[in-house]
This record gives C-alpha cells, sequence and structure tokens, in this order.
C-alpha cells in the first residue's frame, strides 16, 4: 500500500505541474516472477536440500519428503500388475498341449465309466427279468449310470473349450486388468517421485516456510523461488502517457544507487485504469488514472538487483 500511495502522490503532484506530458516518469519496484512449490502429501519432511537466498538450477532437488507409505504401496501395485501381465500372457497363447492331452484323458476315462455303469445296469436289468435279483438294485445302477453320463458330457465340453481356445472376452477381460494395474503402478510412482521438491526454474529460493520434521497439509507451499530471468519493473503510468506507451516501447528504469538508467522494454500495459476517483471524468480528473505496467530489463549486469526496491521510469522514445 505504501509504494501505491507513493505513486499515486507522484502522479498526481506531477499532473498538476506543467512537466510535459512526455517527460512524466512512471514509479514502482523491482520485482521478478515467485513461484510457489506445494507439498503433493503431508508426509513430513525428511531434508531441506537449499537454504533461503540461495541460487539454484532447473531440475535441482530441493527439498525431499517422506517416500516409505507411497513406496510400499508401489511395491504391492508392481506384484499386482505382474500377475495381470501373467495372466494376460496366459490368455493370449491358449491353453497348452499338455492341458488338451489331460483333458482327452478325462474324457477317455468319462466314457469308460459311463460304459462300465451300462454294462451294470443292463446285466441287472436281465437278472431281474429272470426273477434272480432284487428289483431295487435296478434304481441304484440307473442313477450311476446317469450321473457317468453327465460326467462324459462335461468332460467332452471342456476338451472342446481347450481346442477352441481363450474366448475373446476372457482375453480383452484380461488386457484391461492389465492396463489398469499398469495404471496404479504409474499412478504410485510419480506420488513417489514427487516427494521429492525439485525447482521448475532457474533462480533464488525466497522462502522455507517449513523445517524439517515438519508434516505440510497437502497443496500447501513448501518453497518458493523467484525466477532468475526476467527482472521487470512493475509500475503505473500517467493517463497522460498511457495512449502512447505499448508493448515493445522502449523504457529507461533508474534504480537508486546506479547512477545511469537502465534499458528496458514495456511487456504489458493493463487496460483497466486504477486509482480511479470518480464515475464521470473531466480533463483534470483524468490525469489522477495510472495503468499498471510491466517492463522488462534488457540491459547486461542486472540480474544481481535485489526484488522491491523503488524505481523511475522514463519513455525516451516519447520525447518531443
Amino acid at each position: 500500500m505504501g509504494i501505491k500511495c507513493i505513486c499515486l502522490c507522484g502522479l498526481m503532484a506531477l499532473a498538476g505541474c506543467d512537466t510535459p506530458t512526455t517527460d512524466i516518469p512512471a514509479f514502482g519496484t523491482l520485482e521478478r516472477d515467485r513461484i510457489d512449490l506445494s507439498a503433493d502429501s503431508n508426509e513430513p519432511i525428511r531434508v531441506i536440500l537449499v537454504r533461503e537466498g540461495q541460487r539454484v538450477a532447473v531440475g535441482e532437488s530441493l527439498l525431499i519428503q517422506s517416500s516409505e507409505r507411497a513406496e510400499v504401496a508401489l511395491a504391492r501395485a508392481r506384484a499386482e500388475e505382474a500377475v495381470a501381465r501373467s495372466s494376460l500372457a496366459e490368455a493370449e497363447s491358449g491353453p497348452r498341449a499338455q492341458e488338451i492331452v489331460q483333458g482327452r484323458a478325462r474324457l477317455e476315462a468319462a466314457r469308460s465309466a459311463r460304459q462300465t455303469a451300462k454294462y451294470e445296469l443292463d446285466r441287472q436289468v436281465a437278472l431281474v427279468e429272470r426273477k434272480y435279483a432284487s428289483a431295487s438294485l435296478v434304481d441304484t445302477l440307473r442313477g450311476r449310470y446317469e450321473e457317468a453320463q453327465a460326467r462324459e458330457a462335461e468332460a467332452e465340453a471342456a476338451l472342446d473349450e481347450l481346442l477352441a481356445g481363450t474366448r475373446s472376452e476372457a482375453i480383452d477381460q484380461a488386457r484391461n486388468h492389465h492396463a489398469a494395474t499398469s495404471a496404479m503402478v504409474r499412478d504410485l510412482e510419480l506420488t513417489v517421485s514427487r516427494t521429492i521438491i525439485r525447482s521448475p526454474i532457474a533462480g533464488i529460493v525466497e522462502t522455507l516456510p517449513y523445517e524439517v520434521g515438519e508434516r505440510p497439509p497437502a497443496g500447501a507451499t513448501v518453497i518458493r523461488v523467484l525466477a532468475a530471468i526476467p527482472l521487470y519493473a512493475s509500475v503505473h503510468i500517467a493517463e497522460p502517457v498511457r495512449t502512447r506507451v505499448i508493448s515493445g516501447t522502449r523504457a529507461l528504469i533508474r534504480v537508486d544507487g546506479y547512477p545511469d538508467p537502465f534499458a528496458g522494454t514495456v511487456r504489458w500495459v493493463s487496460a483497466e485504469a486504477s486509482f480511479t476517483p470518480y464515475f464521470a471524468l473531466n480533463r483534470h480528473d483524468r490525469t489522477l488514472l495510472s495503468y499498471a505496467a510491466e517492463i522488462d530489463l534488457t540491459a547486461e549486469g542486472t540480474q544481481a538487483l535485489p526484488v522491491g526496491v523503488p524505481v523511475q521510469v522514463t519513455f525516451p522514445d516519447l520525447s518531443p
């Protein structure tokens, strides 16, 4: 709020004097893009590999959370994937030759048992007709014969299934199960990898809000990194020069402690005005408007400049 008030007061003062509109400076501060790196889980922080103010490279490891729980789940998922892979291979290759031989042997055994049961039933029926045996045994033997018939039909159907190979539906089911287990493995691999917080940019570590051993909430910012590039001036441009300042306009940025200004280029200018005091703006009131803008510093040797320091920006191309 302090910087904005200073900017507003400066713009108002300049607007009320005889300074040519093309010489009205813009005021603001030096800034860098801030990247907040968050935790994927609430696991405790195992180690912090950097300190505040340290420069880091792209992909550099900054902080590590505990990963034991995720690694156990990953091991279990990999075992399930291996089982699913074996089931899929078995379904795609179909029955083995040994299984077909076994199926034929079971059919032959069932057929032989059915023939034996038929022979015993016929023999008992003949004895009953000659009054040499009891009729009650016939019912028992007929039941055994019918059971043998059913077993033979079952063995024949099983052999036909082996000879026909695995059904396409069974193969699709095995393939889908394998895909699901593979996706689970990939998801847990990402979970394990994200316990290591890496820098997505080259920059400077600004803040480390947590310490080793603490459990940050999932989604909480655990590291904030200031981007090394670009360094830019965040300023407010006065209304009298707004219509002549666009993206690409050259700028000169003056920083306290440096005798010469730094070259820059306007990156962006807001389409909406700030500090609007009235709904209807007359000619005098319009001079109180300002527009937020960002100006990249393009000169050499600016990367060591700190953020937050005040700057004054002028636009040489607007001079008469």
